[in-house]
């Protein structure tokens, strides 16, 4: 799929699912912009890299930056753009082929599913909270600085 319909699709899905969590409306097209930005990154990094956990890491921090970065700008909760964010990245379909797979008895198939799953949720889990972390110690940096001045 050419990178054209990868940027319109992210878009598109963040966006509803942005409409499905009762986001403002004035924040949807700002939750598609962020949610396209993570997966083009997803997109190139797993496409260069061809390493699923790292590139849903890096996308995932990136959300994670942006969000903050918007919320405090727009005064809004960080969540709404995280959440809707972070949908692309989910990994709904391997989730359910592992599922799948332990109904059909395929218990070497469904392991291995169910440990890529288990890995893509914890990057990104690990890539939100190291946002996080990054973000607040830019904050105490700042105002530490702020005090050195004043």
């Amino acid at each position: 799929m050419s990178i054209l319909a990868q940027l319109i699709t992210s878009f598109i899905a963040t966006g509803a699912f942005g409409i499905i969590f009762n986001a403002p409306k004035n924040s949807l097209i700002k939750c598609g912009l962020i949610g396209m930005g993570g997966w083009i990154i997803y997109y190139l990094i797993e496409d260069y890299s061809g390493n699923a956990v790292m590139a849903t890491w890096s996308a995932a921090i990136f959300i994670g930056v942006v969000s903050h970065i918007l919320a405090k700008y727009y005064k809004t909760p960080v969540i709404i753009f995280s959440v809707a964010g972070i949908i692309p990245l989910v990994p709904g379909g391997l989730a359910y082929d592992a599922m799948r797979n332990f109904v059909e008895k395929d218990y070497n198939q469904a392991l291995g599913n169910a440990a890529n799953v288990l890995m893509l949720s914890g990057a990104i889990a690990f890539g939100l909270i190291f946002s996080e972390v990054l973000n607040q110690s830019i904050r105490k940096i700042i105002r530490q600085r702020m005090k050195l001045r004043g």
